[in-house]
């Protein structure tokens, strides 16, 4: 998944970016609400976490533009400030939640994984297709019950197919929200990584549809059940 970080503090940032990095996300970072708006405007992310104190625009006129836009993009709200008028305020902009500095990274965490997964539609923690299962609270993945060894960027794909499963995602798509903004993307890794990912979990589970993308499915014979 591809995440914005609005976040002026620069310790504070370091912190989150390598968390966020180490629970599998991408991350670009934006320092002020001005870069904010303009990534958020003009890239596509999974999750947006916006201070609501940022310099030059503050997060809630940056999360009022890009309603006004109507960008849908979750975003989760950081504010040092105590008062429940700015909460209301973060709501009331287009905020899917909030969270009061101080606060623990593994509740970051877990309302992250809620808002990306509601955004797809799963209500269910755990993602299924047939035999394969992702829990992306700890990060693994099995087929049949038995686990599956992936790499960051094979895992990183499984689990944005498991939330848009059956459903034709263009490798444009996958190279939007599996890389940063600095990626080559001109590069046919997405190709290579497919072709990995199908040997462990069964070639016949990724459909290549010619001239649009890759589906995922369950076999024929699989039943998906939690």
């Amino acid at each position: 998944m591809r995440i914005l970080l609005a976040e002026d503090d620069p310790d504070l940032s370091r912190q989150l970016k390598a968390s966020l990095q180490d629970a599998g996300y991408v991350v670009d970072h934006a320092p002020d609400g001005e870069e904010a708006h303009f990534l958020g405007d003009t890239e596509p992310y999974d999750c947006v976490i916006l201070d609501l104190g940022l310099p030059k625009i503050d997060g809630v006129s940056v999360l009022e533009r890009w309603r006004r836009d109507g960008k849908t993009t979750p975003v989760l709200i950081l504010t040092a400030r105590g008062a429940w008028s700015d909460k209301v305020s973060g709501f009331d902009a287009g905020a899917d939640d909030y969270l009061t500095k101080p606060f623990h990274t593994e509740e970051l965490l877990a309302r992250l994984r809620a808002l990306v997964r509601r955004a797809a539609g799963h209500a269910q923690p755990l993602l299924v297709c047939g035999g394969v299962r992702l829990d992306p609270r700890a990060a693994r993945a099995s087929v049949n019950g038995e686990p599956l060894r992936l790499t960051s960027l094979e895992y990183r794909l499984l689990h944005y197919m498991m939330l848009h499963q059956n459903r034709v995602i263009s490798r444009t798509e996958l190279v939007e929200h599996l890389y940063d903004q600095d990626f080559d993307r001109d590069s046919n890794t997405i190709e290579v990584f497919m072709g990995r990912l199908r040997k462990k979990i069964g070639t016949e589970r990724i459909e290549t549809v010619r001239g649009l993308g890759y589906r995922l499915k369950p076999l024929h014979n699989e039943v998906s059940e939690i």
